[in-house]
């Protein structure tokens, strides 16, 4: 039996992507919920059936535009009204009207700024090297080629009754990855 520590999980190679989703969708049937798969271009069906329902970008440029549209108003209230309030032809401090362009920008400066960030939070970015790179037969995930791979921290993960599963969903090979 492999060291469960040096294991980051199994692969299994598949041929079309339909087997890779159905192989997908019997796997998470199974109970694995820590498994990737890998493919040379999108499949929707893939990515459904690894259970990925839910998207928290959005949630996260939502909350960074409002963050930078109440910064960037409050900013403009503090300068004209508390800080260094300035009578310029008998115009009033809180010339709201005045302060909606600004307001937009940073806005919109902010909602840019927490989509990037947030994208590269959740997809654990930047990430230079991962242990899937050391399986040879990898290089074909960019080419005709489509993975699944449950990893060895899941709860349900046993080496040899995970590579007995993989090798039932009729692969083309199951290989180890390691650290």
């Amino acid at each position: 039996m492999k060291n469960r520590a040096k294991i980051f999980g199994l692969l299994a190679e598949f041929e079309t992507p339909s087997h890779l989703a159905e192989a997908a969708h019997r796997a998470y049937a199974r109970g694995y919920r820590k498994m990737d798969a890998y493919t040379p271009f999108p499949v929707e069906e893939v990515w459904e059936a690894l259970g990925h329902h839910h998207n928290h970008v959005p949630l996260i440029v939502l909350l960074g535009g409002v963050m930078g549209g109440i910064g960037g108003y409050l900013l403009q209230y503090y300068t004209s009204v508390i800080d260094y309030p300035l009578n310029v032809g008998g115009r009033p401090f809180h010339s709201w009207p005045a302060f909606i362009p600004p307001t937009f920008e940073t806005t919109i400066l902010f909602a840019a700024f927490s989509a990037v960030l947030g994208m590269l939070a959740l997809n654990g970015l930047p990430q230079p090297h991962h242990p899937i790179f050391n399986v040879p037969r990898f290089a074909l995930a960019s080419r005709d080629r489509f993975f699944l791979c449950i990893e060895s921290v899941d709860p349900l993960f046993q080496h040899e009754e995970t590579a007995g599963f993989l090798k039932g969903l009729n692969p083309r090979e199951v290989t180890d990855v390691e650290y």
